[in-house]
């Protein structure tokens, strides 16, 4: 990450203020403001040509599924493992550049109009860090939200799979929140991780006592 600049927290306090007012009418991702949209709406050109289905996930899925304090400064998406290759070969001829990464690691895009990096999560990738791998894989998009060729965020209860899938600190944060954010939420979310892996039902049994207790010193 670069150097933090008063340009930049400006700009991150302006784009805090849309999407708070903005909070009860952006649903969908091409509602989110800014060079934001307008990479969503990129996204959905490139994914359109080539008739592939995905959905956000990250911050942003963690934004419009309650925690409305969480800004990120990138788009997370999901595509099929199938389509990855060919979705990247027509992102570069509509406004993306591929990013170089390491041998092993997950494709990423940057948008060259706004700079906004796109972070792609492959279906079938397994999630987590070297030390601790999650026990299960990305899902198919189609199975997690997914609808036609225009991106749809990752539904709740899939993107707190994912989150308890990648383990790290800030995972672990957004899934507290999130919890806090849906409590009437929390029997079909574990009916969910139930279907998926057991380690993740006792995470998320964890989280959802972490979120009581924390409401009842508040």
């Amino acid at each position: 990450m670069g150097r933090v600049t008063l340009e930049f927290l400006a700009a991150q306090l302006h784009l805090a203020a849309e999407l708070h007012a903005g909070k009860e009418t952006m649903f969908e991702p091409q509602d989110l403001p800014g060079r934001y949209g307008r990479v969503v709406k990129a996204l959905d050109h490139v994914l359109s040509s080539i008739g592939c289905e995905s959905v956000v996930g990250g911050g942003w899925a963690v934004w419009r599924h309650g925690y409305v304090g969480r800004i990120t400064r990138d788009i997370d998406i999901v595509l099929p493992a199938s389509r990855v290759d060919e979705f990247l070969r027509a992102a570069c001829l509509a406004g993306f550049r591929v990013t170089p990464v390491p041998a092993g690691r997950w494709p990423k895009m940057a948008h060259r109009e706004t700079g906004v990096d796109v972070d792609i999560l492959p279906e079938g990738q397994r999630p987590g860090t070297s030390s601790r791998p999650a026990p299960t894989t990305i899902p198919h998009p189609g199975r997690i939200g997914a609808s036609g060729t225009a991106l749809r965020y990752v539904s709740l209860p899939a993107l707190i799979e994912l989150k308890l899938a990648a383990g790290r600190a800030q995972d672990s944060a957004d899934v507290l929140k999130l919890i806090q954010a849906n409590p009437d939420r929390i029997p079909a979310i574990r009916d969910h991780l139930a279907g998926v892996h057991a380690d993740y039902v006792s995470a998320f049994d964890h989280w959802v006592e972490q979120a009581r207790e924390e409401t009842e010193s508040a």
